[in-house]
Formats: C-alpha cells, structure tokens, sequence
C-alpha cells in the first residue's frame, strides 16, 4: 500500500513536470517565433519574480522540495501574488492526487486559471530574454540631455524597458512585467480596451490618495491620443502607467482596459525616475532592436532633414520650404494647400528670418510605416515678429525622402 501511495505521488508529480514543461515549450517556442535570445548581460529582476522562475524551473527538474521552499519564501512575502499561490497549490495537490495541467488545484473560475497560465509562460519567456549590449531599440534616435529616461514597452513580451540617456545609444537600466489590455494592441475606440502602439510621454502623477485601491500606488497618465492618433480618428482617453489592488501583487499579461499595469514594487521604483511631462515611452508590438550604426545612420538623416528644413525657411524660399512638407500634411485644420497659401502670404511680408532650433528629441514610431516624431524647442525671429515655442513634427518618407505629415505645438 506504501508503495502504491509514493507511485502515486511520483505520477501525480510527473504529470505536474508535464504540464509545465508545456507551458515552458510553448514560451520557449513563443521565443523563438520572436526572435528573443538570451543575451550575456546582467538584469533588473524583482525578487519575487527571480523566485518565481526559480520555483517553475526547479519543478521542471524534478526539485520539489526546491520548488516548494521558493514558492513558501515567496508567498509569506507576498501573499498576495496568485500565481505564487496556483503552483504552491498545484504541489500540494501533486502529493495526494494526480493533476491534469497548472493551476488544477485552483477554485477560480477557467479565465482566471488560464489568465494565470498566460503570466507563467510570460515570466518563464522573460526569463529567457535580456537587452544585447551591443543593440538599442531603433525608435530612440536622439534624446534631449533633459531628458534622463526613456520607456519602451514590447507587449510580446509583456515587458517595460527603461533605458539610461547617455548621449549617444541609451543604456539599459531594467525591465518589468507588465499587464495590457485585453483585447491587445492598437487602440482604436473608446472603450475597445486595447492599449495603444505609438511615441507617448509620461504627462501627470494621481498620487494613491486620490485614487481607489483599483489603481495601486498610483497612476501616470501618458500623452494618448496624440496628435498621429486625431488625425487618424482614434477616440478614447485614460490610457495610464499604474499599480494594483492591495490583494493582487500582479495581473495576467492581458488583464487590463488599455492601461500598462506594473506591480506596485515595480511601479513605486521607476517612479523615482520618471520625469512628467518629459520623459517618453514607446509602445510597440515588438521592439524592433539594431545595432548603433544603423540607429546612427537613420538620426543622421532625419536630422539633415530637419537642418534643410530650417534653412530653407529661414532662406524666405518658400517654394524650397514648401518641398519638406508631405502630401498628406495637416495642422490645424489646414491642409497642404492651404498651408501653402498661408505661408507665401506670411513670408512675403518679412525682410529677414533667423530659426534656431535646440533640445531636440527624434523618435521612430513603432508600426509598418516608417515615421518619426521631432521634438524640439523653436526659437523664431523675424524682422515684425519674434516668439518662441516647443514644437512638434511628424515626419514619413514620401518617395524615399523625409517629408512632414503634421506640424504643431507641443
């Protein structure tokens, strides 16, 4: 009887090593189909996280009494973390009876059992994943030196990187889990919850006391919808960085209604660093990764661009200044043609022109069409007006040259 019963045990085991070996195959093959390769540079990860992966990875070698120590270390400094509390529950019930797949020993409901499957394979694939030295995300062709981070979510991933301005390629700082919307990416509506893909900034701070326990330790409206956003006549607002319920330490990887979710921990920290209304984040699908040379070279000509844009104004060669602007352009209200009209009439009224343009920030939009976004500060004399303002453009190719698409304040 003995025997049977350490059989038993010994299957019901097995099939636990099983099902996670699963959910391990399907992120490592989640992995591959992505692209991630381990890279040979040390990490930011929590310590719960680390534990948690340490717990799944002692399971799948058989290290149960490994896995069971990490996960009780884990759960009693944080007890509110469900996933924690599915595998400590998935060992104790591989002692007495046979289980089927992760989370049998869970009461919750299947969308909830499966949401939490979904956070094990995405902190295993994270696991798996870290930023190569010698690579930088193609969107941050150029920062302000004010500007000291800059965020770029991947949601494949469902991971938040932070990157260090240094000057030339942003350093990697850390990385973070990170809960999207439900129904993904590529927000397009109010009320769709999807979380958007585009260049953001950080723009507020709601600290906790004006908020519900909903939103954890506080909440970081971003710039959504943007001035690309309008013109493309996506709807929708609220779209915040913020923490979790006081009873939940993380969510599933899409658990939210558009919102980016960190943990509280996880939240509480970047915010140390975060600059309102300054710094920016990217929000992509994938990161798109290249190496120095080629982010150089792609900064190198949007920045010529810019620099014969400038000149050609200040030239008061207004069929010449004319050329830097896209067929599509728009800016308030006003199309190409109109615009056109207007500038003929504004500069033929002036002697002189001087533009100087400083802190410049130029970031690639994530997506299929090759865009970027300039951010700089406009000072603008003339020989009846003078003024100064932030402004914004939106730049795309248009027969292969850098052509502007919108033109604003920022």
């Amino acid at each position: 009887m003995q025997g049977s019963t350490r059989s038993h045990q010994a299957g019901s085991r097995q099939t636990l090593i099983q099902a996670l070996v699963a959910i391990m195959a399907a992120g490592a093959s989640y992995a591959w189909a992505m692209n991630i390769t381990p890279a040979p540079v040390s990490r930011h990860v929590s310590a719960p996280e680390a534990m948690l992966v340490r717990a799944l990875l002692d399971i799948s070698d058989s290290k149960f009494s490994s896995a069971f120590d990490h996960i009780d270390s884990l759960i009693t400094a944080n007890p509110n973390f469900r996933l924690a509390q599915l595998v400590k529950g998935d060992l104790l019930l591989s002692r007495t009876r046979p289980i089927k797949s992760i989370g049998n020993a869970s009461g919750g409901s299947a969308e909830q059992v499966a949401g939490l499957r979904d956070e094990a394979r995405a902190r295993l694939v994270r696991s798996q994943i870290a930023p190569s030295p010698e690579l930088a995300p193609r969107y941050l062709l150029q920062l302000p030196e004010s500007q000291k981070l800059a965020l770029v979510l991947d949601s494949t991933k469902s991971t938040l990187f932070v990157f260090e301005n240094t000057g030339k390629i942003p350093r990697y700082v850390a990385d973070y889990y990170v809960t999207i919307g439900k129904n993904g990416m590529e927000k397009l509506r109010e009320g769709d919850k999807k979380t958007p893909v585009g260049v953001y900034r950080v723009v507020s701070r709601l600290p906790k006391d004006k908020l519900t326990d909903f939103y954890g330790s506080g909440a970081y409206p971003i710039s959504y919808p943007n001035e690309w956003d309008l013109m493309r006549g996506r709807d929708g607002h609220g779209i915040w960085l913020h923490g979790t319920p006081r009873d939940t330490y993380s969510r599933p990887p899409r658990a939210s209604d558009g919102c980016i979710v960190l943990t509280n921990q996880d939240l509480e920290t970047l915010a140390a660093r975060l600059q309102i209304g300054s710094t920016p984040i990217v929000i992509a699908d994938s990161i798109d990764w290249a190496k120095p040379a080629e982010v150089e070279s792609i900064r190198s000509e949007l920045a010529s661009a810019i620099e014969d844009w400038r000149h050609d104004w200040e030239s008061r060669n207004t069929d010449a200044y004319l050329r830097h602007y896209a067929r599509k352009f728009t800016s308030n209200g006003l199309n190409i043609t109109q615009w056109s009209a207007q500038k003929y009439q504004v500069n033929s009224a002036k002697s002189w022109i001087r533009i100087k343009v400083s802190d410049m920030s130029l970031l690639l939009y994530p997506g299929k069409e090759e865009m970027a976004v300039a951010t700089f500060d406009q000072d603008y004399a003339s020989s009846n007006l003078s003024h100064r303002m932030m402004k914004r453009q939106y730049w795309i190719r248009e027969n292969s040259k850098w052509r502007i698409v919108f033109e604003g304040a920022a």
